[in-house]
């Protein structure tokens, strides 16, 4: 199969419906708060969130059900089941439009030893040899090699967490264990590649370490956080190599700091708070750098479903504070999920009761006409300037690098931004560079973006970063 023609033939389905999708007028005013728009209900509540190349979003949720959902139709599509429960699994994309997930469910605390592979271009399943044990709750973090590294997550009641973990390697279908580094982690512990090529361990507990995965593996102590235990709070990687942890706990807190890999002694810094105290919050990383938070509850308790916040905030980079958004209609507490589209906007869903979709709509989507790109190459290398065309290449100041979604439990596994250089050529093009190497940006597929300088980003393209 040419591999370079398939990923072709999927993105230019992808950029066909974002454009669809995409705002085409100008706003006489600009909207500062940005806008909700309900959608049709689904047949079934997601939990596990994965955007696709293809412009569907694949859905899971539990008792085996699962569906696909297209963002510009609103159809549904059938989504097979690769044979057992996927509930409480977890999930990444590997180096290509794969996506690899392991675990799944067979009772409350009881996870599967299975691991499927699923391919959107041909919408089906393939099995991965089981892992060691069960894994529920498991988190998935892709490497520098496209291989993925999964861990945590409970085996049963009797023997508790799984506290091997395991790297899934892509080229023989097998699995390495990395015996060195037995630990015993929260569920759904929130990993991250960082720049010098270990992974990152920065919650739910309040102590920061390195793992590093190359042989048996080995952990390493860094710091901890300013504030304690973060269960059911979010985490996101908004900038190469910085971390922002917000909210979480029990009673939930509405604190949120910060962890710059790139400074030496590495400490986490705290940062204004949200306005409000949020469990099983999103955070979303958007085109322009900011980080969209909505969702959760204030109140004691798992989820308490008294206290749910409709409310939602941004915060940006540049001033480190956050400003109060619109307000949602549908509550979105434990199990719920926020994933951003091509097109800028953020969907919204779950929350176990609610099988009805929320979109948001940012601010910037009313700032304007927003840049155009073309003749954009579906595949980029690392640290090899590409050209896109632009007619507004004049006005762009900012390029950015966003990983595809995958998304459950309030964390998305693998979320991370990249800002590029970039030049303008006078041509009517930008000359853009990508990250230097895989540390930076795992290989993978992404989403491109230009901005301009009134922040409104372009239709995201799909591309593939580094060898599929």
């Amino acid at each position: 199969m040419n591999c370079a023609r398939t990923l072709a033939s999927v993105v230019s389905v992808a950029l066909a419906a974002a454009s669809a999708f995409a705002p085409t007028s100008v706003y006489a005013q600009a909207n500062v708060t940005g806008e909700w728009n309900r959608m049709p209900y689904l047949p079934m509540v997601p939990i596990h969130n994965v955007y696709l190349p293809n412009g569907k979003l694949m859905f899971f949720g539990k008792n085996s059900t699962q569906t696909l959902w297209d963002p510009i139709t609103g159809a549904v599509s059938n989504l097979p089941n690769p044979g057992y429960d996927l509930f409480c699994s977890g999930h990444t994309y590997l180096n290509d439009s794969t996506v690899l997930v392991p675990g799944g469910h067979i009772a409350d605390y009881v996870g599967l030893a299975k691991t499927s592979l699923y391919n959107p271009t041909t919408n089906s399943w393939s099995p991965v040899p089981d892992m060691n044990a069960g894994r529920w709750y498991p988190t998935a973090t892709t490497l520098p090699n496209g291989d993925a590294l999964v861990l945590a997550g409970q085996i049963d009641t009797t023997v508790g967490m799984n506290t091997l973990p395991q790297v899934y390697q892509k080229a023989t279908n097998t699995w390495r264990n990395l015996t060195t580094a037995q630990l015993y982690q929260p569920m759904y512990p929130m990993m991250f590649l960082a720049p010098n090529g270990r992974v990152i361990d920065v919650g739910p507990s309040p102590f920061t370490r390195w793992l590093d995965t190359s042989g048996t593996g080995s952990w390493a102590g860094i710091t901890n956080r300013t504030t304690g235990w973060r269960d059911y709070g979010s985490a996101v990687m908004f900038d190469t190599g910085k971390i922002m942890i917000a909210g979480g706990g029990d009673p939930p807190v509405k604190s949120v700091e910060i962890l710059d890999l790139n400074k030496s002694p590495l400490q986490w810094r705290p940062l204004q708070s949200m306005s409000i105290e949020r469990r099983h919050l999103n955070l979303t990383l958007l085109p322009d750098g900011q980080v969209f938070a909505n969702g959760g509850t204030y109140g004691p308790g798992h989820n308490n479903e008294t206290t749910e916040i409709y409310s939602s905030e941004m915060w940006s980079p540049e001033s480190e504070l956050w400003t109060t958004m619109a307000r949602a209609t549908v509550p979105r507490i434990y199990h719920s999920s926020s994933v951003l589209l091509p097109d800028g906007r953020v969907v919204t869903t779950g929350g176990d009761s609610y099988p009805e979709i929320e979109v948001f709509s940012p601010p910037y989507l009313f700032k304007g006409v927003r840049p155009t790109m073309s003749t954009v190459p579906t595949q980029i290398q690392y640290g090899q300037s590409f050209a896109v065309q632009s007619p507004q290449s004049a006005s762009i100041t900012k390029v950015t690098l966003i990983r595809l979604t995958s998304v459950t439990h309030a964390f998305n596994m693998n979320q991370r931004l990249n800002k590029l250089s970039f030049a303008a050529t006078g041509t009517g093009s930008v000359l853009v560079t990508p990250p230097a190497n895989a540390n930076l940006a795992p290989p993978g597929l992404y989403m491109l973006f230009l901005i301009n300088a009134a922040g409104v980003p372009s239709v995201g393209s799909i591309v593939q970063l580094g060898l599929g």
